[in-house]
């Protein structure tokens, strides 16, 4: 290839939850084995995860001070617009001192303000969408961006169909083979090889709906012999963990992180989880059965959005938030004493998997550039 040789400077932006972070990391390290001397600069937002995450990970990150609005009425969001234009400055001299070949925008608070410059600068924009509902934002920077990957068919109904995509999201390459990894998963979180296990992720902060109905389901796992692997977040992790220790039960197994997410996918015969875009392409990945509780507190409802597009295929099922305390136990119960709706649940999940996102993603900014 005529470019195998060259090297390029890459500005990557975005973040604030795992779903944007990770699959900007996946993103950079495909592009650097296709390009090992690419200089690759992350862009965040200060005091949001990314600022510590994409350092452990490797690569370099300057922060820009903006933040998003609050739904509610706050003085908060009198600062919004003086945080907007100091963004919008501090990415105007960003990008004069680095001078990118091409920016990378996988959402998140960061990715407005320095997309944005580029364009106005004549840098090529890619955009990373990986909800199946476009956000406003992204909608906005799709009529100059160069192209826009999605993660979901019919995104023409947001994009311009013309410079549009269908590549998955990009994912850990760690989570991609669980080959004889389950016995390694099991001595690892101190589970009991003969039970069955429940996967239970609500996100890294935590999600305190799914939390609450765990709690109330307890009982009944116990009493059926299902063990549970419990992701709580950081919010709930000493409230969950004290009242696990005060009920005795000794097969509830709370995690504030669960750092290890090819064994935790691994031992799993069941997931309960947020509908989030990275949550929803692993478990696309790994095959597992899932059900979905989608959060409410998300723009445009795009949780939901997300876990339709998996129901509709009968590759999931979905439980409402505001239903999951009451109902939870008893389709837990019903799915984990139906081994057949499993299986087909897995395997119909995995048939909308996409293996080579990260590697389809590069192939589009190789296009851009040439």
């Amino acid at each position: 290839m005529e470019n195998e040789n060259k090297t390029y400077r890459m500005i990557i932006s975005g973040g604030g939850t795992g779903g944007h972070i990770y699959p900007a990391i996946a993103i950079a390290h495909a592009w650097s084995q296709r390009y090992p001397g690419t200089d690759i600069l992350f862009v965040g937002a200060e005091g949001k995860m990314e600022m510590q995450k994409v350092p452990e990970a490797g690569y370099k990150i300057v922060g820009l001070p903006i933040a998003g609005l609050q739904r509610s009425l706050s003085l908060k969001n009198l600062s919004f617009p003086f945080k907007v234009l100091s963004s919008l400055k501090k990415s105007k001299e960003i990008i004069r001192s680095f001078l990118p070949d091409l920016v990378v925008g996988v959402g998140g608070y960061a990715s407005g303000p320095i997309l944005f410059t580029a364009q106005q600068m004549g840098i090529p924009t890619l955009i990373q969408e990986q909800n199946s509902y476009a956000g406003l934002t992204n909608k906005l920077l799709a009529k100059k961006a160069k192209a826009i990957c999605v993660a979901y068919p019919g995104m023409e109904k947001f994009f311009p169909k013309d410079r549009l995509h269908y590549t998955g999201n990009p994912v850990r390459s760690d989570i991609l083979d669980l080959e004889g990894k389950k016995e390694i998963g099991i001595a690892h979180f101190g589970l009991n090889p003969d039970l069955p296990t429940l996967l239970v992720l609500g996100g890294s902060l935590g999600a305190r709906t799914i939390n609450q109905a765990i709690a109330a389901s307890m009982g009944l796992f116990q009493a059926k012999g299902y063990q549970v692997l419990w992701q709580t977040g950081r919010y709930y992790f000493n409230d969950m963990k004290n009242l696990v220790a005060s009920s005795g039960f000794k097969e509830i197994h709370p995690k504030e992180f669960i750092l290890e997410m090819d064994l935790a996918y691994a031992v799993a015969d069941l997931v309960i989880s947020r509908a989030g875009a990275l949550s929803v392409s692993e478990l696309s990945l790994v095959g597992k059965p899932v059900i979905f509780i989608p959060s409410p507190n998300v723009a445009e409802d795009h949780q939901t959005k997300n876990a339709m597009a998996f129901f509709s295929e009968a590759a999931a099922l979905i439980l409402p938030d505001d239903e999951a305390v009451e109902k939870l136990p008893e389709l837990v119960d019903k799915l984990m004493s139906d081994k057949a709706t499993r299986h087909s649940l897995g395997e119909n999940i995995k048939k909308l998997a996409k293996k080579e996102a990260a590697n389809e993603i590069v192939t589009v900014l190789e296009s851009m550039i040439k």
